[in-house]
């Protein structure tokens, strides 16, 4: 019988080519999952008169895709520790490129609804790995340079969903909005599994309670935050969310006893809360909650306004964003850069001052009678606030976690950013759908308060994040780079 040959696994960290080619290879997909988030809100329109849908439906399709991304992220960045960052993310692309094919041919807003929540299930199984793999494969003094490149990544992402949303929508039609992740997908795939090493898996099973307690506690959350507005808010609403937080609650307590158990129980908690001792842990997601709440759920009155307003297509409207992303693309390399050579809390504070002063820009200029290009100067306000926040904020929070707690934070931290996402989009939704029937009944273009007005809790949102980015500790750079 031939000798049983052991699995081997790379020393940590990987010398610098092999970490950036792990790294461009998981951000293949992490900038597709992140831009089918917003890619969507273009199509809108569109998806309501060729599927015959209601606006409620119409919300649910992004809204859907939202609910199941956030809802096991806890869980499944925990099972890249237990069972191989590279392995979970593979699985995670399978399903998500599969049920992208299912979307793009929908016949049905019903069946469309349904592929988007799988698609929703892949991203929150590849998502946190991402963060794990960098933690793991670069050195500290290299960490956040690789986080920047993560942090742009996710900002253009969504950035650009819009962009490309109304290239598609205009030039082919909404199916191919789904349809080019396909090949993107497949790409994807091929390139983790030749460049992104394996690793060595915990030998501690996860607690299945744990588990549990943390997707019930999430969904009822979320469920009740999507759904309040379209049953007025009922006591059923209220139960729904008394009743997630009440689970919370335990499971908290299981993860506290768990986590002070380490040494002796058999297995590992989900959320070990000695990651919140850390503030900056702690201030980071707080801040990415508010970035989540802004960037989900921003675009949607925006599209709605210069389309329902102005009448103009998918694609002029898309134009006027524009300015955005061609000011973060070259400032986001750059803050990536000096992350590893300066504190990163002024470059987050700097980038939340901008990301609220363009919010009250478009708060100001989405009024009746106000030109479409009056929207360019808060969406390059925004431009340089996207570029200022995401790579700082993640290296604050994540930089310094050890091997044994990257999948978990990467969880927490992930998990965090979309439920603020579902919490925006479903804030943001609510508000246009109160102050749509006031304003239509003044005339066609009144409907333009209403959108400006969904923008003042994207706002508020905002400044949280600006006060807990002050409040959070000083992030050091690499050693590499200290005076």
């Amino acid at each position: 019988m031939g000798a049983v040959t052991e699995q081997k696994y790379p020393e940590l960290p990987l010398e610098s080519r092999g970490a950036w080619r792990s790294l461009i290879a998981l951000c293949v997909g992490f900038f597709m999952i992140l831009l089918d988030q917003t890619i969507v809100a273009v199509a809108t329109p569109d998806l309501q008169d060729q599927l015959n849908a209601s606006y409620n439906q119409v919300i649910w399709v992004t809204s859907i895709y939202l609910l199941f991304f956030a809802v096991p992220l806890l869980v499944t960045g925990r099972l890249g520790d237990r069972y191989g960052p590279k392995n979970v993310y593979i699985v995670g692309m399978v399903i998500f490129t599969l049920s992208s094919l299912a979307c793009s041919y929908s016949a049905t807003i019903e069946w469309l609804i349904l592929s988007r929540a799988v698609q929703g299930l892949g991203a929150a199984l590849l998502t946190p790995q991402t963060m794990s793999v960098i933690n793991r494969v670069f050195p500290r003094e290299k960490r956040g340079a690789a986080l920047g490149v993560w942090g742009a990544v996710a900002g253009l992402s969504t950035m650009l969903g819009p962009i490309l949303g109304g290239v598609i929508t205009s030039s082919l039609n909404w199916h191919w909005i789904f349809l080019v992740n396909v090949p993107i997908g497949i790409v994807s795939i091929v390139l983790v599994a030749l460049w992104v090493p394996p690793f060595e898996p915990t030998d501690k099973p996860i607690d299945g309670p744990s588990m549990l307690l943390s997707m019930v506690s999430v969904s009822l959350i979320i469920f009740a935050i999507q759904q309040g507005e379209t049953v007025s808010w009922a006591w059923w609403i209220w139960a729904l969310v008394l009743a997630g937080v009440l689970v919370g609650a335990l499971f908290f307590r299981r993860q506290s006893r768990l986590t002070h158990a380490a040494g002796s129980a058999n297995r590992d908690a989900v959320l070990p809360t000695t990651l919140f001792s850390r503030r900056s842990f702690s201030m980071g997601n707080v801040a990415i909650f508010t970035m989540g709440f802004a960037t989900a759920s921003m675009m949607l009155p925006l599209m709605m306004y210069l389309q329902q307003v102005h009448h103009l297509s998918a694609m002029t409207a898309v134009l006027y964003v524009v300015p955005m992303s061609l000011l973060a693309l070259p400032l986001s390399p750059f803050v990536g850069w000096l992350i590893d050579r300066m504190d990163a809390r002024p470059l987050a504070v700097t980038g939340f001052f901008f990301m609220v002063a363009g919010i009250v820009g478009l708060y100001l200029v989405l009024r009746p009678g106000a030109a479409p290009a009056a929207i360019i100067v808060p969406m390059l306000l925004l431009g340089v606030g996207n570029s200022a926040v995401w790579s700082p904020n993640s290296a604050m929070t994540l930089r310094d976690l050890p091997a044994t707690l990257a999948g978990a934070g990467s969880g927490a931290y992930n998990t965090i950013r979309q439920v603020g996402a579902v919490t925006g989009v479903a804030v943001v939704g609510a508000v246009i759908q109160i102050r749509l029937p006031h304003y239509a009944t003044e005339g066609p273009e009144a409907i333009a308060h209403a959108f400006g007005q969904s923008m003042l809790p994207i706002a508020a949102a905002l400044l949280v994040g600006l006060v807990a980015t002050m409040a959070s500790g000083k992030s050091e750079p690499g050693p590499a780079h200290r005076n």
